[in-house]
């Protein structure tokens, strides 16, 4: 595997090794092309994974933030960003952002090959043409340019590669895939299911999530052990690190760069075709260029939008691939914050900190505005409530020593809480784009991001919590409490929109740029809509879409 390919010429030049990346890589060299994928952070071994390490064994036992605070002021506050794994993130100091979002947006942004693969949350959720064709139901926004049934074939190959578990339940807005056997509810979960069931008509089913309940491709079960933000050692939940990169390398055929920052494009202006990339290199902060008939942005919604504006020339001065005037508009993610949760007095569960930590919650999918159903007052589109069924340890018992630790674990009422997951409507002024007065510490012109709710939101967010305390009540829960708190979650889509429409749009239905044929887009940002799911399984989708186009172009010499 070469380190150093700068000058080099490649059949196609990737940026980014995470879920659409990885994806590229693995098809386009499995085909029998010679690709290049830039990481502008360092690669992981099973050494740097920790999920079996336990709080004494770190330094400060896992409880404060403090030490990596002050050059990680923005990352540190994700949940996921801990002493076990600080040093995979971005220093924020060196790599700033600007927002000017209200409530402030947190970009997770973690440093190594796979990129988020490493911390997401897992789930994997399908899309429907109840999302692709949103606009032809509620008139708000633009309809995708594609129906489920074109991207069906690829939503199963991805399932079926990645090992999503979770149970068919037969819903059209929450279609079913080939999923590898659920991880099984409690009999308190399955009660739960069946009462909300019974009162509202509501799916409670197991969260579908990218974790293997048998072993396939060298990846192991899931053994249940929890912290997954962690790593794996047992590759048992999918990371493109040790799955589709770990297949591209093995051809022979990729060529992996660490520690590249991508900063633009490479044009050729008589042309008007990409011919590679620039990057700055992390360890020198020398530019280097390489080379390649196509170039694939793989890089994550706001990082490939940033590249596109910084690629800008004479003939492109508002960005590349911006004849539209669409790019960096849009800008879209789910708002998350807003639910409730009660006690089920009942329903017994019994602490423990031990046995098995199953990797998902439950889902109760989206229920309003649907298709042939009511309309909700307020608001336009939907949301999914992720469901928990628990009881955590009654910390406030009386007793010391061994009569407070028997005391504390003693079975108690269950909570049930919902928390809901919304969908962010695009809006124009929702953006993305890059403040050229202030630099990295690479010299590269840093993203300034926009994204705010606006009343269907607001409105939708409300409906969150007052209408998960109706099911709580209604299905026998006390001492019920709302959450009415948003912030934006690390979903962020949009901002170079797909479209059959050059003048409206930045991509093609294939994700390749209408201004430069070469040039192709493969991440979060082709979203012309966020829907109510979490969006990487349909970005993998339409990334291996994506790719088997762009290798019958190269194929036929099209582009």
């Amino acid at each position: 595997m070469q380190t150093d390919p700068a000058g080099q010429h490649f059949d196609v030049v990737i940026v980014g090794s995470g879920a659409s990346g990885g994806w590229a890589a693995k098809r386009l060299t499995e085909a029998g092309l010679r690709v290049a994928v830039l990481e502008a952070g360092r690669a992981l071994s099973d050494a740097d994974y920790k999920e079996h390490v336990q709080p004494p064994q770190l330094k400060y036992r896992g409880r404060t933030k403090t030490p990596f605070e002050h050059t990680q002021p923005q990352q540190s506050q994700s949940y996921a960003v801990r002493e076990w794994n600080a040093d995979w993130y971005v220093n924020d100091i060196e790599e700033p952002y600007l927002d000017d979002s209200d409530p402030k947006f947190l970009w997770v942004r973690p440093r190594v090959v796979g990129g988020r693969m490493n911390i997401w949350g897992r789930g994997c959720l399908r899309m429907s043409d109840i999302d692709f064709k949103a606009a032809s139901h509620d008139g708000v926004g633009v309809d995708w340019p594609i129906t489920y049934a074109e991207i069906k074939p690829y939503y199963d190959l991805v399932e079926e590669y990645v090992g999503v578990s979770g149970m068919k339940e037969g819903l059209a807005q929450y279609p079913d895939g080939p999923f590898q056997p659920p991880m099984g509810l409690t009999c308190n979960e399955m009660a739960v299911r069946s009462r909300v069931k019974k009162a509202f008509g509501y799916t409670v089913t197991q969260g579908r999530t990218a974790n293997l309940t048998k072993p396939i491709n060298g990846r192991q079960a899931c053994h249940y052990c929890g912290p997954c933000e962690h790593g794996c050692v047992t590759h048992s939940y999918f990371n493109s690190a040790f799955t589709t990169m770990r297949d591209a390398v093995a051809t022979g055929r990729c060529t992996l760069v660490t520690g590249a920052m991508a900063y633009k494009v490479l044009m050729d202006p008589n042309t008007r075709r990409a011919r590679g990339v620039l990057y700055i290199d992390r360890t020198t902060r020398q530019p280097r260029e390489i080379f390649g008939r196509a170039v694939a942005l793989c890089a994550q919604t706001l990082e490939s939008v940033r590249m596109l504006f910084n690629s800008a020339t004479r003939q492109d001065s508002n960005g590349l691939a911006n004849s539209s005037g669409v790019l960096g508009k849009y800008l879209m993610t789910h708002f998350a914050g807003a639910g409730a949760s009660g006690d089920l007095p009942d329903l017994v569960e019994q602490p423990t900190m031990a046995g098995a930590n199953r990797p998902c919650g439950l889902l109760t999918p989206r229920f309003r505005n649907l298709p042939g159903g009511p309309r909700t007052d307020g608001f336009v589109r939907g949301y999914g409530l992720s469901t928990y069924v628990g009881a955590g340890f009654n910390f406030a018992a009386p007793g010391i020593g061994e009569a407070y630790k028997r005391a504390i674990a003693q079975p108690r009422p269950a909570t049930l809480s919902f928390a809901g997951f919304g969908e962010c409507l695009p809006y124009e002024d929702n953006t993305c784009a890059v403040d050229k007065d202030t630099l990295d510490a690479f010299g590269i012109p840093v993203v300034r991001l926009r994204i705010t709710p606006r009343d269907n939101e607001r409105a939708l967010h409300r409906d969150m919590a007052t209408h998960a305390a109706e099911i709580l009540d209604r299905i026998g829960a006390t001492n019920i409490r709302q959450s009415h708190g948003m912030r934006g979650q690390a979903h962020e889509v949009g901002a170079a929109r797909m479209g059959t429409d050059p003048k409206a749009s930045v991509l093609t239905p294939f994700l390749q740029t209408h201004d430069v044929g070469n040039l192709f887009v493969m991440d979060g940002s082709s979203f012309p809509s966020s829907s109510w799911q979490n969006p990487t399984l349909t970005i993998m989708a339409l990334a291996v879409r994506s790719t088997h186009f762009l290798l019958e172009q190269l194929r036929t010499r099209s582009l």
